[in-house]
């Protein structure tokens, strides 16, 4: 009987740390090992990352390094998919781990939904300090992050994105590969376009991964800043709003600003800001509670919330006025990742 053949594909830069484990649980999988490849696009590390490569694949040959000297992740994903000839291709992180079934449900849901091009599951935070239970608990909370079910869970169904992905092979011939222009949300905007041509994305919680959760709020900070810059990119190029979440951010910031400013000519302004402000605090703590934080950790998931909040809207906000309004090019201080 014909089995599935399934690629997989990590973009990966100096992870050492990690990607043993990574490879370690696809190589734990309940899922027939000879039908899986395994290809890990590495930007030319400058840690032992490639002799970790190397020594896996010494160990099982269906580990294959791909060189990828432009480091960014959509030209890694491009390259793996390119170098693969599977029925189904599934994205990974080299800061990832995935659960033993997780190859065997995304093959079991795509043999019973077959309308989907795509299905993914829950991404569970792992936390290495207390700073990353903190973060973990912020984006694991519709709060924080919308109603993104990979990250809150929920029941199976249709979905508009997906973490690590199980991608059938022809979705790649009808809409093409990733957008090589994005340093941030190419799998979103990948995935909009799936369902802008028309085919499907199903979520399921049977299929289970592991990511280790950033553990610094500067880097949060970084990091989701470049997700709302981006963000406004994407829009640019599909001249529409992808997700009505994305705007919820930049206007509580464009409010909160527009009320700082406003006081300086009428005062009253500033007791508007005071009053919203105190109703974010308020919902957040109330969030905050509902994600069963302790109260040793309260604050620091508010201070999370807020992070995650600002640091997006002020990206999405410079996107818009360099994208939008300038009609310019991305900054090439932006072209650099931040884990």
């Amino acid at each position: 009987m014909h089995k599935t053949r399934v690629s997989v594909v990590i973009p990966c830069y100096n992870e050492e740390l990690y990607i043993g484990k990574c490879l370690a649980s696809i190589f734990a999988q309940d899922y027939p090992l000879e039908l899986i490849d395994v290809f890990v696009a590495d930007g030319r590390s400058t840690d032992k990352t490639r002799e970790v490569l190397g020594s896996w694949n010494e160990r099982w040959s269906r580990v294959r390094m791909l060189d990828n000297p432009d480091r960014h992740t959509p030209q890694a994903l491009n390259t793996g998919i390119q170098a693969s000839d599977s029925d189904v291709v599934i994205i990974l992180g080299a800061h990832a781990e995935i659960y033993p079934d997780f190859v065997s449900n995304c093959i079991k849901v795509l043999n019973e939904h077959l309308e989907v091009a795509c299905t993914g599951g829950i991404l569970e935070h792992v936390n290495e300090n207390r700073s990353a239970e903190i973060i973990a608990k912020a984006m694991s909370s519709p709060f924080g992050v919308g109603n993104v079910r990979f990250r809150t869970g929920g029941q199976p169904g249709y979905v508009d994105t997906v973490a690590f992905g199980a991608y059938r092979r022809e979705i790649f011939d009808k809409v093409g590969l990733f957008d090589a222009d994005l340093v941030r949300n190419q799998d979103d905007e990948f995935n909009y376009r799936i369902l802008a041509g028309g085919d499907k994305i199903w979520f399921d919680p049977s299929i289970r991964s592991k990511y280790f959760v950033r553990g610094s709020y500067e880097k949060l900070f970084k990091q989701y800043r470049q997700y709302g810059y981006w963000k406004v990119f994407v829009n640019m190029k599909h001249k529409t709003v992808t997700t009505v979440r994305q705007l919820v951010p930049a206007i509580f910031v464009f409010s909160m600003l527009s009320l700082i400013l406003l006081g300086f000519v009428f005062p009253f302004f500033w007791s508007v800001f005071a009053s919203a402000l105190v109703v974010w605090f308020l919902v957040a703590m109330g969030a905050a509670m509902a994600a069963r934080t302790t109260s040793a950790l309260l604050g620091g998931v508010v201070l999370a919330f807020f992070i995650l909040h600002v640091s997006y809207g002020l990206g999405y906000l410079e996107g818009i006025v360099r994208f939008a309004i300038l009609r310019l090019k991305p900054r090439s201080s932006r072209l650099e990742t931040t884990r």
